[in-house]
């Protein structure tokens, strides 16, 4: 008994030390992949200093109606499309009671279903919007430079290919994204004249100071489903059906709304 004791005991502890190693790893990975977006320290917010006042691009979220939700989780195929969930809130349709043996076909259109993140990856110099630079080859001190916007600059994101219906993926893959990263996401941001920091870059003497900034930006890769809905009626009962399922590739630039990005040269 002792000895059958023991070796269940030795077993337990084997099992807990495999075990944990594993939990730990991922764990690990899991914030490795989290520090992924993470804004590094050459970049700088400008939501204060910025002399155009963006707007925030938040996405209307669509809560789904108690029937329509009963519709949804009928399918197989998950429905995140938030116009397609509007519409399913506003459509009132419904069977008759009496309507015993009744069978019917409610086409709905062809519609991107969902979005699946593929990859999620961050150019924090995706577009040059500003050069400032010094000269102090000829100086006989230390001199300091400051970011001033010269010019106004529009920053606009796009999908990177052509597909059907771009303004609905386009949200999908904004709210996606927003909630993969937590960065202040939109698909057009504007970097006023004459916005400035109060970060200075020191020029020493016999030197040529060059301060670039860039606006980042965030790509997104994934592959949208396609399909044709219908509204399902038979006798009392409704549900929806999908056919002709198809899936496409998509990416898109998403630019990280009132964030600069700065590099700083000496010559």
């Amino acid at each position: 008994m002792n000895r059958k004791r023991c070796y269940l005991i030795a077993l337990i502890v084997t099992v807990l030390a495999l075990i944990s190693p594993i939990n730990i790893l991922g764990d690990e990975k899991k914030e490795e992949s989290k520090d992924d977006f993470s804004i590094p320290n050459h970049v700088l917010t400008i939501s204060k200093e910025n002399t155009f006042p963006n707007s925030t691009e938040d996405q209307e979220v669509v809560e789904s109606s108690e029937s329509t939700q009963e519709l949804i989780d009928g399918v197989d195929i998950p429905i995140e499309n938030p116009d397609l969930i509007k519409m399913l809130n506003e459509t009132s349709i419904d069977p008759s009671f009496l309507a015993i043996g009744y069978r019917g076909m409610v086409y709905l259109g062809r519609w991107p279903i969902n979005y699946k993140s593929l990859e999620t990856t961050v150019n924090w110099e995706y577009q040059l919007i500003n050069t400032n630079e010094l000269n102090n080859i000829g100086g006989n001190s230390n001199l300091e430079m400051n970011y001033i916007q010269k010019e106004q600059r529009e920053v606009k994101g796009a999908l990177t290919n052509k597909i059907t219906n771009p303004d609905d993926i386009k949200k999908m893959m904004l709210l996606k994204a927003k909630d993969k990263t937590d960065l202040p996401l939109s698909y057009n941001t504007v970097i006023g004249k004459n916005t400035k920091k109060d970060n200075s870059y020191a020029v020493p003497m016999k030197k040529f100071g060059s301060l670039k900034a860039y606006a980042p930006a965030l790509n997104e890769k994934g592959q949208v489903t396609f399909g044709e809905v219908y509204i399902k009626l038979k006798g009392n009962k409704k549900s929806i059906e999908i056919k002709n399922v198809t899936k496409q590739g998509i990416g898109a630039w998403i630019p990280i709304q009132d964030h600069i990005s700065f590099s700083y040269n000496l010559k």
